[in-house]
Order: structure tokens, then sequence, then C-alpha cells
């Protein structure tokens, strides 16, 4: 069995801290680099549901998306959920390492995972990083369809291959426009609309659409916007990242056993549909 030491050095080469950008909290945030490393467990989200997880799969490694501690703290005293969360990692002796802005920009990354959720095929980064001469890495994805759509089918199509939750998609603007190419964005993806409006596309998927943007964003064009869960958009990468490590296992003969957390961690538990709309307008 591998280190985790050694685990983490080949996590790294997939997701090097160093182009995380300068806010984030990425990298391992407990584990002793000694400890040997047998099983894996990838997931969006380090709450206690997800550590709790780990410690009944007998887990030696919980690899997550989102930081734990993003803005730092001054105690991990286990009378705070997140300090529950170090407790009960180091009591049963489960290393935490967090791959966040540097797996967004990854190539391939977290918006790769969500195009390949949805068939798209990929033709280039929406927000290119300047240090990767490839042209390969960056935030979002530029994607084509192989047959247009409308913008009610790729509705249904992204309902139904990302992973349920409470909030479904939400759409704006017309219904039976055809959609031949869309920009997609894992994560919260309203502080791209000025890339997405130059790329050209027809329709949008990301999650997180806030009103004023998006209000914003249909006047201007008649760009079709599709708002997931943010929990969804991310997920998909869970998967790919697995069988990036699965690789890697197979290629140093460590013999892994690598899996994927299917719990859902997204925060919004039910929708109530609103009734069929008022001819008279909204109510006063």
């Amino acid at each position: 069995m591998p280190r985790l030491s050694e685990v983490i050095a080949a996590l790294e080469t997939l997701w090097p801290a160093e182009r995380a950008e300068s806010w984030d909290a990425v990298g391992t945030v407990a584990g002793d680099p000694d400890q040997q490393v047998m099983r894996v467990l990838f997931a969006v989200d380090p709450v206690q549901e997800i550590v709790d997880e780990a410690v009944k799969l007998g887990a030696d490694l919980l690899v997550t998306h989102h930081p734990l501690y993003l803005r730092g703290t001054t105690t991990v005293a286990a009378t705070h959920f997140k300090g529950r969360v170090v407790h009960t990692l180091i009591k049963n002796d489960i290393a935490l390492h967090v791959a966040h802005t540097n797996a967004d920009t990854a190539d391939p990354g977290v918006s790769d995972a969500l195009a390949g959720a949805l068939d798209l095929r990929v033709t280039g980064p929406l927000v290119p990083d300047p240090t990767d001469p490839a042209g390969r890495r960056g935030l979002g994805r530029l994607c084509a369809l192989d047959h247009p759509v409308t913008v009610r089918e790729f509705a249904a199509r992204a309902a139904e291959r990302l992973p349920a939750t409470a909030q479904g998609i939400r759409v704006a603007g017309d219904l039976e426009a055809l959609v031949r190419t869309v920009a997609v964005s894992g994560g919260s993806g309203d502080s791209l609309f000025d890339q997405v409006r130059a790329a050209g596309v027809d329709a949008f998927l990301t999650a997180d659409l806030r009103h004023h943007p998006a209000s914003e964003a249909v006047a201007h064009s008649p760009l079709a916007l599709l708002d997931a869960a943010h929990w969804a958009t991310e997920w998909p990468w869970c998967e790919l990242a697995a069988s990036q490590l699965d690789e890697i296992s197979d290629r140093h003969g460590w013999d892994l056993r690598v899996h994927v957390s299917k719990t859902v961690t997204d925060p919004w538990t039910a929708h109530a549909a609103s009734p069929p709309s008022d001819p008279l307008g909204a109510p006063n």
C-alpha cells in the first residue's frame, strides 16, 4: 500500500496547488504523511455526513472539491460542526485533501466532467489559462452538440443526466430556440457572462445565477440560461477524479480501492412548485 505522501504527490500532479486562486484553500487539511492508504472516497463537500460515510466505508483518505476552511479559523473545537469534522477525521485516521479552483481549471477538470455528463463535445476553455501554451486549461468550457436541440430539450437532458436535486434546472430564454453551442461552468458562473457573450454561444449552463446578472444577460442577447444546483454541476468531477486516481493506482501497482460518494449534499432539500401563472400578474 502507498503512503499518504505518495498518493498526495500523485494528486498534486493532477491539480497542482499553485494553480489555485490566491483566495482559495486547497491541499491536505488532515493526515499523517506516513500513514498507509488503501481506500479513497471522493465527494463534493467535506460535511459531517460525508465524513461519517468515509468512516463507515473504512476510507483512509477523503478527497473533496470544496474546502473545509475556506476563510481560515482559530479553533477546531468539536463544539462547532467543522471542528467535529476534524475530530472525526483524526480519530478514525482519515486524511482530507481538497482540490478546488485548481481542479476547476485543470485539463481535464470540473467543467470537462460537466460537459461529459451532458454528452457535449468540448472545443476549448471559456476563460483560457494564459500559462497553458496548449490552450486547454482554464475556467469553464465551450462545447458543441452533435446535432441541434431546442432549449426545452437541452434542459430536459440536463435534468436527466445531472444528479437529481430539489432545484432541478431553471431556464431563462426561448424554450423553442435551437441550441448548437453551449458554455458550461461547474459551480457559480454568473461572473462569466462577459466571456459567454463574447463566445457567441446559444446557451450557458452553470449554477447559482442571481436575479440581476441573469436579467441583464437575457436582455443583452437571445442567450438561453440554464441554472442547475451548485452541487449537481460539480459532482460529475468526483467520478472523473476517481477514474484518474484509479489509472494512477494501476500504473504504480498500488491496488487502491477508489469510491465516489453518491450522498446528495446540496443544501436545498425540497421544492414547492408555483401554481399556474395568474394572467393578472404577480400578487401585490
